[in-house]
């Protein structure tokens, strides 16, 4: 067992310090070796879906490979969304899933699958630990693989690695037998090129840039980057182009335009045109805003360019013309550079202008003090009061969307994740359980509703204090985007088969994994709530608004035929 106990030691040398295990008995040698490694801090999380899920979420927040250790049979495909979800996101796990020998597989062994290449196309590689480490090559090749694996899932652009370890018995050490590690076992490191856009290509992107009538920047999905954020900055003040983002672009104020899913909803094809780019430069990954996309795409830019150092890159608005392979602050760093190469500010001016009269839209349309208590109008009450340097988690469904439409309040560092990656309800909670885990320090708060929150209960069950967490949970009881959306409102399958009605509430939740809970159902027991809710002294907790879905649907309805008469 010396190989597989090597593993953990291999983990440790290369920096990983988390590992996230859900017990078994194929997996007992796996567990020991890094239970017992003084180095590596393991936490138990039963339930693999949610094992994966909180193993993304602390990869997430300390940016760095976390290992994933589950046994055989169908605990490694209880991964597989948390994997899909990482490869998208390009978050580092890597994966270690015990097997059967491979002469017992397809044999009627019991608890034994198919688990070669488990996660196909949805991992960035695959690998199959020797099943005999007895000869000094095949020792040699155990280490290898584990550093290749390792190197593999923290290379740009990182994702999920499986290693795949066939365990025959006896699994478990005699009484009284130690566990060792070899200090001097095989260490390959990796380290990631410095690259820099070459004299001849800047001399060539200033030439475009400065050809280039309207340039309009892009920032997809990414987690918060102070020197990217500067250079950004300099090169949008030098250059005098818009800057537009997401709110999961975590762009800030180096952004000038946020609230594009409120004006590009409402503007008429003529107004429109007035933003459309001649130059798109695009970073990051994927984007909410259904409107700005679908603007994007009718746009049609002469160029696009898309900033990314490593691996493919898609072409999410038909129009990618160029590659640029370096890092984006690297890119707005040396473009920047130099003296302003003249560009006219209207395009910058028309999104500005456009973005400060949907500020002043949304300050408007809330005025109301006579609206109905709804989810809309509590989501933005929540977002009022999130704390400082809170690691915001946004649930996919209304809450993401809402907070797009909302913005988070300026000044206060906020930083906002969300399982954009493939969009899903699962893993919503686990993976803002992983931060709070990863950042004992610093607020996590979650913004969910009753569907994604009540699918991902299991996130809570384990033996680990969640002091910093903070759930806020809009409950109408049932799926009320479908309410909402064009298409599933219109039909009169709705109530049943799409917005699927539930009673649940979360009190019982909340008394099982010991979260203090506050309910809610008016704007006044919940402005009394959320000092409270959010005060450090209170602990891990549940704030829980009661909404009715069909109140919801006519308020969402009113915002939208509000945005309509702004813009038009």
């Amino acid at each position: 067992m010396q190989a597989i106990y090597n593993i953990a030691e291999i983990c440790a040398q290369h920096g990983i310090t988390d590992v996230v295990l859900s017990p078994g008995s194929r997996s007992a040698p796996l567990t020991l070796a890094f239970a017992r490694h003084p180095d590596l801090n393991v936490r138990v999380v039963p339930d693999e879906r949610a094992a994966a899920f909180i193993g993304l979420g602390i990869a997430q927040a300390q940016r760095r490979a976390v290992a994933l250790v589950c046994t055989s049979g169908t605990a490694g495909l209880n991964y597989a969304p948390a994997v899909a979800e990482a490869f998208f996101q390009q978050i580092p796990l890597v994966i270690f899933t015990a097997d059967r020998p491979p002469e017992w597989i397809d044999q009627l062994d019991g608890q034994t699958i198919r688990q070669s290449n488990l996660y196909g196309a949805h991992a960035k590689g695959e690998f199959e630990f020797p099943v005999d480490t007895s000869h000094a090559d095949a020792k040699w090749h155990s280490a290898r693989i584990v550093n290749e694996a390792i190197n593999l899932a923290q290379a740009v652009p990182a994702g999920p690695v499986q290693v795949n370890v066939p365990l025959r018995e006896p699994f478990y050490p005699k009484a009284g037998e130690e566990i060792g590690y070899e200090k001097d076992v095989k260490i390959i490191h990796e380290h990631a090129s410095n690259a820099t856009l070459a004299p001849a290509e800047i001399l060539d992107l200033r030439q475009q840039l400065r050809a280039a009538g309207s340039v309009v920047v892009v920032a997809g999905q990414q987690p918060s980057n102070p020197g990217l954020l500067a250079a950004l900055y300099e090169f949008a003040k030098s250059r005098r182009v818009a800057v537009v983002g997401d709110i999961i672009a975590n762009v800030g104020e180096a952004s000038d335009v946020q609230r594009q899913d409120i004006f590009l909803a409402g503007l008429s094809k003529d107004d429109k045109a007035a933003l459309k780019p001649d130059l798109l430069i695009t970073f990051g990954q994927s984007l909410i805003s259904k409107s700005l996309k679908l603007f994007l795409r009718d746009a049609a830019p002469a160029q696009h360019w898309h900033l990314q150092a490593a691996g493919e890159a898609a072409d999410t608005f038909r129009s990618l013309t160029r590659v640029v392979r370096v890092v984006p602050a690297v890119f707005f760093q040396q473009l920047s550079e130099g003296a302003a190469l003249g560009q006219t500010p209207d395009a910058a001016a028309a999104w500005q202008q456009a973005d400060t009269a949907a500020v002043g839209f949304l300050e408007r349309f809330f005025s109301n003090e006579e609206a109905p208590f709804n989810e809309f109008s509590a989501f933005r009450h929540a977002l009022g009061q999130m704390p400082e340097q809170t690691a915001l988690h946004l649930a996919n469904s209304m809450a993401v969307r809402y907070a797009n439409i909302l913005g988070i309040p300026q000044g206060r560092q906020i930083e906002v994740f969300a399982n954009r990656g493939t969009s899903g309800i699962d893993g919503c909670n686990s993976t803002a359980v992983g931060a709070a885990l990863a950042q004992p320090n610093r607020p996590v708060v979650l913004l969910t509703g009753d569907v994604a929150f009540f699918y991902d209960r299991n996130a809570f069950w384990h033996n680990y204090p969640l002091p910093n967490l903070r759930v806020v949970l809009f409950n109408n009881h049932g799926g009320g985007i479908f309410r909402i959306i064009d298409g599933p409102r219109q039909q009169p399958e709705l109530d049943e088969f799409f917005e699927t009605r539930q009673l649940l509430t979360a009190e019982n939740t909340a008394k099982d994994f010991n979260l203090r809970y506050f309910p809610v159902s008016s704007f006044t027991e919940l402005e009394a709530a959320l000092p409270v809710f959010f005060a450090a002294e209170t602990g891990a907790a549940i704030l829980e608004v009661f909404t009715d879905s069909k109140t919801n649907a006519a308020f969402f309805e009113q915002y939208r035929s509000a945005v309509k008469v702004a813009f038009a």
